[in-house]
């Protein structure tokens, strides 16, 4: 099947890059493929992999290198009944410090019945001054399955940079045939980074969803978390959400990828595939 693949019309003029990004997948045989790209501005992808057979794997790459206030990403993914696809990204994200403006990032993501998304963006620096607001928009249908994760790092830890200054304003909403599931609104301050009901001055911080999942499931990650401090895992109806804290966001990213190693096999059907970009 041929991939279209065009620029759409521009963006209103803003003060900032205005990039949108518009992926579908289908699976018209024996494996999945993209179907539709289109994009403005500089939000794009390389070509798909094939590293597991049928399963589509993307890197999205936004060669700007950094988000600075005023900029406006916008993803949409649509992946049509039985396809199956993961994406993820060749190097960490960055937002910069802002005069004033925010950077604004909005992902929405439709599932249909039978079919996969893995949403894996390696992590994203939020550099001390920065003002960020993301929006995750996740929709399925039928017996659609999902894992993603959101990894921050606020500041710059090893460089002795806090979170002294700007603010994250998180947003998750999950929904199934129309019906919303879960909806979270996070708000990452100078005071939330350092509030015993916060951060308490962790630096990296993360949450990962799947659904479906269960009570097993549950146990397993409860397991595998053991009596490791600032981890935690809970189920709500059938979203397992996993959340952590770490002064280091390397550990804080090994321990997601052992989580996701753990699910994999039980929420999407598949053994362990690591995206090879993860290793360079």
């Amino acid at each position: 099947m041929r991939v279209q693949t065009y620029a759409t019309r521009p963006m209103p003029p803003t003060q900032g890059w205005q990039a949108k990004l518009d992926l579908a997948f289908a699976k018209p045989a024996d494996m999945t493929v993209l179907v539709r790209r289109q994009h403005h501005g500089p939000l794009v992808i390389q070509r798909p992999f094939y590293p597991e057979g049928e399963v589509c794997h993307v890197y999205l790459l936004h060669p700007p290198g950094g988000v600075v206030g005023g900029d406006v990403l916008q993803i949409n993914i649509a992946a049509e009944s039985s396809s199956h696809a993961l994406l993820t990204t060749p190097a960490v994200g960055k937002f910069y410090r802002s005069a004033g403006l925010w950077a604004a990032q909005t992902i929405e993501i439709d599932i249909d019945d039978d079919a996969a998304i893995e949403w894996l963006p390696q992590e994203t620096i939020v550099y001390q001054g920065a003002q960020l607001k993301s929006r995750m928009k996740l929709n399925l249908s039928g017996a659609g399955r999902f894992i993603g994760w959101e990894l921050f790092t606020l500041g710059r830890p090893a460089s002795g940079e806090g979170f002294n200054a700007g603010a994250v304003d998180l947003n998750w909403h999950i929904a199934a045939d129309g019906k919303p599931l879960l909806i979270e609104r996070l708000r990452l301050d100078q005071n939330a980074f350092k509030a015993k009901w916060g951060l308490q001055n962790f630096a990296a911080c993360g949450t990962l969803f799947a659904k479906p999942a269960g009570k097993q499931l549950l146990t397993a990650v409860q397991t595998l978390i053991g009596d490791a401090p600032y981890r935690g895992v809970t189920l709500i109806d059938d979203i397992l959400v996993c959340r952590a804290l770490d002064q280091r966001c390397d550990r804080l990213r090994a321990f997601f990828e052992d989580v996701y190693t753990l699910l994999r096999p039980e929420v999407i059907g598949k053994k362990i595939c690591t995206p090879r970009i993860w290793a360079t």
